[in-house]
């Protein structure tokens, strides 16, 4: 794990917009009195949605609003990589997963891309300001490797002429569907469904098979049993002629 401090150059200070602030009290309402830290990551996911990136005012009202001691959101937002300490593209921030699954898939060719259309070094950020990349950790869509993550959005079953293609989409406004680039849905088999394939167990009711009716057996005959001789009764004497 790479050290993450802050940046060197912050604002003076941080503000919710209004809608923001409406958002993040609604987020405090769905804990008991007392628990309302549980929020923390979400409520510095939208003051970085806000702001591009996580400043140190921003933290601070933060840990204002939650009651909490700086050091404890400092914690949290040095921990996850999901959280920029400072600034990033100001449209895109691409983070390509960098663990094994998705380097064994071709993770290495992503990375290529990155440098060649947005910047040479990690958290460089392009000629216009509107790009960086980075590479990270695991981020948990091994099944669909390689993968990158574009703030909350992830793109899935990359190719590097399928990621070009993303980045160019986004370059130009667009909003690229999010999730795997293949023919697969979710995460079934790269060469699709091997098992579980019939209809009928998702609920279409056309192709739904009939039962199988029960074959009639017939029930075993019963034959009632003699009642077995006492083994200490007396035999019975012959009769007088």
């Amino acid at each position: 794990m790479s050290v993450r401090r802050l940046d060197p150059e912050q604002p003076a200070k941080f503000a919710f917009t209004r809608e923001n602030l409406a958002w993040a009290k609604a987020q405090l309402k769905k804990y008991p009195p007392g628990k309302q830290a549980s929020a923390v990551i979400p409520i510095l996911w939208r003051a970085q949605e806000q702001e591009g990136w996580l400043t140190k005012p921003a933290m601070e009202r933060v840990a204002e609003m939650l009651d909490m001691s700086f050091i404890r959101v400092y914690e949290v937002a040095t921990f996850y990589t999901m959280f920029q300490l400072s600034p990033v593209g100001k449209k895109v921030h691409v983070q390509v997963c960098g663990t094994t699954p998705c380097i064994l898939r071709g993770a290495e060719d992503l990375i290529k891309v990155c440098k060649k259309k947005i910047a040479e070094h990690a958290f460089d950020l392009s000629a216009d300001g509107n790009f960086s990349w980075e590479e990270v950790e695991c981020l948990g869509a091994c099944v669909n490797a390689p993968m990158v993550q574009v703030f909350k959005d992830t793109y899935e079953d990359l190719t590097p002429e399928i990621f070009e293609r993303i980045l160019d989409d986004l370059a130009a406004g667009k909003t690229p569907k999010p999730g795997p680039q293949g023919d697969r849905r979710t995460t079934m088999p790269a060469g699709g469904l091997t098992t579980l394939t019939d209809p009928a167990l998702y609920g279409d009711k056309a192709t739904k098979p009939k039962p199988a009716r029960k074959a009639a057996t017939k029930k075993p005959a019963t034959t009632k049993a003699k009642p077995a001789a006492k083994a200490n009764s007396p035999a019975k004497k012959p009769r007088a002629k």
